[in-house]
């Protein structure tokens, strides 16, 4: 039995469960704008309303619908929180490809939707790898099902790529299909100290190199970083006292011989710091110690936020290049600001932090346009897996070509003509119009 709507039950209710479709049909035929939401944790306003948007929470839909333990092959709805299903996978003796600081709160549906990256993609790749179908509902209410669980199909377009990391621009992503690995008996985590950002470039190309088929995250801090959490995460402590270093590296293998992988992490530290790139590390002896070392890396934006006011870019650049960013912008802002730089450094993702004791516009002047400007430069992208949304979306530019926005636009306007879904966000306003 479908279930209809009129305008006043859609504005006199403060939640309404009924099919995406139907919804979507609705405002559609009225040119009511709607914005997709589900966890809200995303950091450039991509789920919050700009006017009167009708919000779509998929919440509710949060139901594991199937999953096949030959092919590791989990299908879900959108709403599934991202720490429930690490939870439901790990009962099966899978992992997600997916690992995130707001697990406990961001939902599948949001994380597909602005293919979000995480500290695991140097091991299992990115979204656009590991989906292998989504069921989407175009604005006019269609329902597109490309919900299959095939590793490969070749007929035709591969239309689900058009929703990862559309951020609901083009539909909303109601059910996905994602390819999940098995959960491996060993895990080993490094926390380690360098001397200058020099060690930690050529440490990851080592890693790469000699720990390869284990290899499962490779993650940076400066020091700046970790004096953040030291001040201002309870419960923190400095994993290699008592000095301070320049820089510290996260590494993680995981693999399925505990004494073999232990062997090969240990041979390949020893060959590191006898070759200079490690000043000081220490292997995690168990889990606790495991967790509070991955504290400290996941905690730097709740240590940012309790410092003060923050301004985050979220940025792909050059490897080599990418930390020469953070010494600029210190010289640039001198004391008027702290320059914080972390990220995953084997994918090339660099946050770069601001943090103040309030916000203004005199020291936002100074960071913008000079950081866009900076990665254009580069050839690198001004967001590397956070998404456009509301605050980036007039800044596309200086990642893509005015010709690849237009065809954006295009398609936009194909599969969105009235402009309904998630209005402003992604593309600029100046090359797209909202009835």
């Amino acid at each position: 039995m479908k279930t209809r709507f009129s305008l006043q039950t859609l504005i006199g209710c403060e939640n309404i469960r009924a099919p995406v479709s139907e919804v979507l049909k609705y405002c559609n035929s009225r040119r009511l704008a709607v914005v997709p939401q589900g966890g809200n944790t995303g950091l450039v306003g991509g789920s919050v309303p700009v006017f009167d948007e009708v919000i779509i929470n998929v919440g509710s839909m949060k139901q594991v619908i199937s999953f096949d333990k030959v092919s590791g092959v989990l299908v879900c709805e959108a709403g599934c929180i991202l720490e429930n299903l690490v939870s439901f996978l790990d009962n099966q003796g899978f992992i997600m490809p997916l690992d995130l600081g707001a697990k406990g709160s961001c939902q599948i549906g949001g994380n597909v939707s602005t293919n979000a990256g995480g500290l695991r993609l140097v091991r299992y790749g990115s979204l656009h790898g590991t989906v292998l179908g989504i069921e989407a509902v175009l604005a006019n209410g269609d329902v597109l099902d490309m919900l299959g669980t095939l590793r490969k199909d070749n007929t035709g377009y591969d239309l689900k790529h058009l929703f990862i990391g559309s951020e609901g621009s083009l539909g909303i992503v109601t059910k996905i299909s994602i390819l999940t690995p098995p959960k491996l008996s060993s895990v080993n985590l490094a926390f380690l100290a360098c001397k200058d950002y020099s060690s930690c470039q050529k440490l990851l190309f080592e890693a790469k190199r000699y720990l390869g088929e284990i290899l499962s995250a490779f993650e940076f801090l400066d020091n700046e970083s970790l004096n953040l959490a030291l001040n201002h995460l309870e419960g923190v402590r400095n994993p290699l006292p008592p000095a301070m270093h320049n820089f510290y590296v996260l590494i993680e293998t995981t693999g399925s011989d505990e004494s073999y992988d232990k062997e090969k992490l240990e041979a390949f530290l020893l060959r590191s710091m006898e070759g200079g790139l490690i000043s000081d590390g220490v292997i995690a002896q168990d889990i606790n110690q495991a967790s509070s070392f991955w504290h400290i890396r996941e905690g730097v934006p709740e240590a940012l936020m309790k410092a003060g006011a923050v301004y985050k870019y979220d940025l792909s650049l050059p490897v080599e290049t990418m930390y020469n960013l953070v010494e600029e912008m210190r010289t640039k802002l001198g004391n008027s600001a702290k320059v914080i730089g972390y990220g995953h450094l084997g994918d090339g993702n660099l946050h770069l932090n601001i943090s103040t004791p309030q916000y203004d516009d005199a020291i936002l002047a100074q960071i913008e346009p000079f950081v866009y400007e900076w990665t254009s430069k580069q050839r690198g992208s001004i967001s590397a897996e956070h998404g456009l949304g509301l605050m980036k979306a007039n800044k596309i530019f200086y990642s893509k070509s005015h010709e690849t926005v237009q065809l954006m636009a295009s398609i936009k306007k194909l599969m969105d003509p009235h402009g309904i879904l998630n209005p402003y966000k992604v593309l600029p306003h100046s090359i797209v119009s909202y009835s």
